[in-house]
């Protein structure tokens, strides 16, 4: 049975319309607001949960020439990352009302968590590829707000802004990626689509036209790019760290459960797009790269958000590197683990929001044996950090077995250097072990905290990471009620081939087996020598070799900001010629561009195909002249004369080319312009003042280059003699009279087929009426100039 697009829309609206009235529920409901919030999550929860095994794709056009429009695929993949968003969303806004208590700028703050869950939504189910860009950069802008929550914080704005660079970033290189993916297409599929569903049903035909395009690699190295910046991949994981100077319900819900993973989410579903030995090569190596690298910086963390961070972006390297494998267990272990993750990261999170909420600190030198007065609490965090450390039998084990049989295979079939993988992932996997217990151990040992007496948190902070605990251990116990309630659809969304999930605890000695012993055992021996560990990590940090990504970015940014002040004077002088100037000539340059890299020409369309007729050619030939005028007078008053011959003479052109509506609206603006620069001539010099030659020659040259420009593109959109009429053309043509009731097509548009449009454009033109009756009613008053004081404005001086 195909998926209801109402309540699909309505899922993913629903946080979007709450986010527009949280200003108002929060005046209404107070700190309440989030137990609203939490309202909106379960209702998109529960709407999208009677969509389960309710499979297929929904959706309207929107720009049908195009073939774009408000299209959602709802299948496993989709289902499992927008049930996680919305459900963990519900535990944060619960979480939230009691850990926000007393801070400012609530109302902006649950808009933003609501708008970042639609946003999220929309993500996961969106199939065209337009919509997938627009809500992909909602969720950076989103984040950009969270993370700035502390609007007075030096430290909390500059990370904001690392935050948006990097993701924005990425996101331009998306959508690079998915206009190549729609050029690909064309030729693949028949016509410009921006289908990603359909691309994927004909993959190999996308993957044939984007290799002899020579589009293959640029795409997908964009795509991966895109997602590296977005979930936090080396050498682009500097951002995630700095990020957690956001509340702590954000880093709960933006950075371990739902937006650092859009990223993963993006690759899991063009998995069987660009599936491909380039593929496996740059995305399994990346994966397995950051994993290694994120646990390192792990156990080096004396922080306790930090040291959740670096785990974060580990585990993400985990899931990369598992769509990466070509291979069957590779995408298991990508799509199992999203939802292991999300069960045991997010309540470490909230764990480490209570701790520093009740104890006072989050630096882990400070803390330890806080079971005594946080015996629930210790309790989560036993259950998630275990899970986290991939210790059998609990639910983060099962993900990381597959990805060491995927690692295991790949090695076994390719041989060589192959056989780093399974090296490394098991190395990556020992250091789990180790940054796992570290951050257990604020729970056991020696009483240590800043503050005498550590209270009970309430309820409302504790609860939420406790369902996670509880849903963590039903998966632990019943791992395969987990796969086939909606894992085993995720699998086969995201699959090379047939895929059939299979988990539980191994029977029999096998090499991921022995891998997994040696990472659990060598994860508890090399625990005792963590401090040596540190030292040596943050040696290596700290050298003189400018290895730290975070370090560039500042480099550049603060290049950047002298280097802007430089060319500002240039840029901003304060003359309005100056920036239309700059405007102008870049968008005609990047036009340009564009149209060489597409390699257009002049064919029959363009100049070999203009029949100009002779009365056509001298009214152009006249306006011509007339701008050419305007150019070079010497007052104003023949500037205006010459203006107004100018816009006349493209009304008698209208004429000819049988749009006497256009005339007629010529007419009346050539009027209005000619009434309103009379108006305001008595307040300007007589005559211009001298211009530098250079100023001319640059005007000139920009002039030129925005008419090449708009020359350029009309020869290279007007169709050629003998083209057949567009789609839209023949509709207009052929609904104009049922539709519209008047042979007129130019007309039928303007006043049936766009009425709302033709609304708006009278409702300028009435305002501009009334502003130019209300100069002319009101001329007369105001200062008086003097006799003195109108001569120096007329001689071209300044008025005292």
């Amino acid at each position: 049975m195909a998926p209801d697009l109402t309540i699909v829309t309505t899922a993913v609206a629903l946080p979007f319309v709450a986010a527009a009235l949280s200003p108002l529920l929060y005046r209404v409901l107070g700190e309440r607001t989030g137990y609203a919030g939490a309202a909106v999550a379960a209702a998109s929860f529960g709407l999208l949960a009677t969509g389960i095994g309710s499979y297929g794709t929904v959706g309207v056009p929107w720009v049908p020439a195009l073939d774009i429009g408000a299209q959602f695929t709802v299948d496993g993949w989709g289902l499992l990352f927008a049930l996680l968003a919305s459900g963990i969303g519900v535990l944060v806004f619960v979480y939230s009302a009691a850990y926000m208590h007393g801070e400012e700028g609530l109302a902006r703050y649950y808009a933003a968590l609501l708008a970042f869950m639609g946003s999220i939504l929309g993500v996961a189910l969106a199939s065209d590829l337009v919509f997938v860009f627009l809500f992909w950069e909602l969720t950076s802008l989103c984040s950009f707000v969270l993370i700035g929550h502390h609007t007075d914080d030096d430290e909390s704005r500059y990370s904001a802004r690392m935050a948006m660079v990097v993701t924005v970033g990425g996101g331009l290189c998306l959508l690079a990626g998915v206009l190549m993916l729609a050029a690909a297409a064309r030729g693949a599929l028949g016509g410009v689509t921006f289908d990603l569903t359909a691309m994927i049903a004909n993959d190999e035909a996308m993957r044939a036209a984007l290799r002899e395009s020579g589009l293959f690699v640029p795409a997908l190295g964009l795509i991966v790019v895109a997602a590296a910046a977005k979930s936090a991949q080396v050498p682009l994981h500097f951002w995630l760290p700095n990020a957690m100077v956001a509340p702590t319900p954000v880093s709960a819900f933006l950075h371990s459960a739902t937006m650092v993973k859009v990223g993963v989410y993006f690759l899991g579903r063009v998995r069987p797009l660009l599936m491909s030995p380039e593929w496996v090569s740059l995305v399994a190596t990346l994966g397995l790269l950051t994993m290694t690298v994120g646990a390192l910086l792990a156990v080096a963390a004396t922080d306790t958000k930090e040291l959740l961070a670096y785990s974060t972006a580990s585990h993400l390297g985990l899931m990369v590197a598992g769509f990466g494998f070509d291979i069957v267990y590779g995408g298991e272990a990508g799509a199992f683990h999203l939802l292991n993750h999300a069960l045991f990261k997010a309540p470490l999170f909230l764990v480490a929001g209570i701790v520093v909420h009740e104890a006072g600190t989050r630096n882990l030198d400070d803390l330890g044996g806080l079971w005594r007065e946080l015996p629930v609490t210790a309790a989560v965090t036993a259950v998630a950090a275990l899970s986290m450390a991939g210790i059998p039998p609990f639910n983060g084990f099962y993900s990381k077995e597959l990805l060491f049989e995927a690692a295991y295979e790949v090695a076994h079939e390719a041989g060589g250097i192959a056989w780093l993988y399974p090296v490394v992932a098991t190395l990556a996997s020992v250091l789990t072990v180790v940054y796992s217990i570290k951050f257990l151990a604020l729970f056991f040992g020696e009483r240590r905290a800043p503050v005498a007496d550590v209270h009970r948190p309430p309820i409302a902070m504790v609860a939420p990471p406790a369902v996670l605990a509880v849903a963590a251990v039903v998966v632990s116990l019943a791992p395969q009620l987990a796969v086939d309630g909606i894992v085993q659809g995720a699998v086969e969304a995201t699959a090379t081939g047939e895929a059939q999930l299979e988990v539980g605890l191994p029977t029999h000695l096998s090499p991921p087996v022995a891998m997994s012993a040696v990472a659990v055992i060598g994860g508890f021996a090399a625990y005792p020598l963590r401090e040596r560990l540190a030292a040596g990590i943050n040696r290596g940090v700290d050298a003189p070799i400018p290895v730290r990504p975070s370090g560039w970015y500042d480099r550049i940014v603060s290049t950047a900001a002298p280097t802007s002040a430089r060319f500002g004077s240039a840029v901003h002088d304060g003359l309005l010629r100056t920036y239309v100037g700059w405007v102008a000539a870049a968008g005609s340059l990047f036009a340009l561009a564009g149209f060489a890299a597409a390699g257009a020409s002049l064919g029959a369309g363009g100049v070999g195909g203009v029949r100009v007729p002779l009365a056509v050619a001298v009214v152009l030939g006249v306006a011509t002249l007339a701008g050419v005028a305007v150019a070079t007078a010497s007052s104003h008053v023949s500037g205006v004369l010459t203006l107004s011959i100018l816009g006349f003479m493209l009304a008698i052109f209208f004429i000819l080319a049988s749009a006497p509506d256009l005339a007629l609206t010529q007419l009346v603006v050539e009027t209005l312009v000619l009434l309103v620069f009379l108006l305001v001539l008595q307040r300007l010099p007589s005559f211009y003042s001298d211009v530098r030659p250079l100023a001319i020659a640059r005007d000139a040259a920009v002039s030129i280059l925005v008419g090449a420009t708009a020359f350029v593109s009309v020869l290279l959109t007007i169709p050629g003699p003998d083209a057949e009429p567009t789609s839209v053309a023949t509709y207009y043509t052929e609904q104009a009279i049922p539709g519209g009731g008047g042979s007129n097509v130019v007309n039928v548009i303007l006043v049936d087929f766009r009425a709302f449009d033709t609304l708006g454009e009278l409702l300028v033109v009435t305002i501009a009426a009334i502003a130019i009756l209300v100069l002319v009613t009101m001329r007369t008053r105001g200062e008086t100039v003097t006799e003195g004081d109108e001569e120096a404005v007329l001689d071209g001086g300044e008025s005292p």
